[in-house]
């Protein structure tokens, strides 16, 4: 934990995991220097449809989940005010939190919690990413968080700001992680270790599958393999946490496609043995192991002074 608190940026690559090469030199040099792990989501309706799907995992992030339903969304569509919605800053402590997106969806439920939502549109051209833009890309973001000329000012127009990155059309996926994987570069570089912004900028990288597919259970799965076919000693090994809320079982968890997490602050955050941005290093290297989704944000929020301890 840091003597003072931090600020942070977390960049969500939705539906992106699917899509990390070798050639991707920048997300698995932040891996290999980070806390990595897993963020376990409940199984998705039969009948969801991808904006669906982007909504829910988004909400469960957010630990928001009870709000992003029907009569919610339509509240919002309709700019009522019947539906009353804790807004993030009254959850944690005036948090000032920000959303880059060009969803419509998101844009909907996260201005409905409080949440300033920014499009991504004013600040690059997504059809002309070039060198220099991504550096102005990433000195914009560290702008937003209150970091300039190498130091954290006092005050700050966001403490949080989520950056999500995901095309709803498949063929821009590419683009997509391309652009993901050169900012991680051009962020690494401005927050090196040993400099002002480096102790102070916590950075999470998140990466979704999107929808599953058919083979997943079997390729990315996180339920212990070992006791499947131990059935009659299945009740005498505890169950994990991430399948548990407050006491109880949750019986929804999906144990399979959980969404990959890195988290790096200098002198904050552990160094795991993970030398790649993959399920595979991830589950045999990682030392977050698995938690909920809906976790994820109480854990952001105390590292910046705006929660009481992860878990407590």
């Amino acid at each position: 934990m840091a003597d003072k608190p931090s600020r942070s940026l977390v960049l969500y690559g939705d539906g992106l995991a699917r899509f990390v090469k070798p050639t991707h030199d920048h997300l698995h040099s932040f891996a290999s220097r980070a806390s990595c792990g897993f963020l376990s989501l409940p199984r998705a309706p039969s009948s969801e449809t991808e904006d669906s799907r982007i909504a829910r995992e988004f909400a469960e992030l957010l630990d928001a989940i009870e709000y992003d339903n029907m009569s919610v969304r339509e509240a919002i569509k309709d700019n009522s005010e019947k539906c009353a919605v804790p807004t993030i800053s009254e959850r944690f402590v005036g948090m000032k939190a920000a959303i880059i997106t060009n969803n419509a969806s998101l844009i909907y439920f996260g201005g409905r919690l409080g949440i300033t939502m920014l499009q991504w549109d004013g600040l690059i051209d997504n059809d002309h990413i070039l060198a220099d833009s991504q550096l102005s890309l990433a000195s914009k973001l560290l702008k937003l968080l209150g970091f300039q000329e190498g130091k954290m000012l006092d005050t700050s127009q966001f403490d949080l700001i989520f950056v999500h990155v995901g095309a709803e059309e498949k063929v821009m996926y590419l683009k997509d992680i391309e652009l993901v994987n050169s900012l991680v570069g051009e962020l690494m570089h401005i927050a090196q270790p040993g400099t002002h912004i480096g102790s102070r900028l916590h950075m999470s990288i998140i990466m979704s599958y999107g929808a599953s597919l058919e083979d997943d259970n079997s390729k990315f799965s996180v339920s212990d393999a070992k006791h499947k076919n131990n059935f009659g000693l299945l009740p005498l090994f505890p169950r994990q946490s991430y399948t548990m809320k407050g006491g109880k079982p949750r019986e929804d968890v999906r144990c399979h496609c959980p969404m990959l997490v890195a988290q790096l602050q200098n002198a904050v955050t552990r160094k795991d043995m993970v030398k790649v941005f993959s399920f595979r290093d991830f589950n045999e290297n990682g030392g977050i192991l698995t938690i909920p989704a809906d976790r994820f944000l109480h854990e952001v929020a105390f590292k910046l002074w705006k929660a009481p301890k992860y878990g407590a």
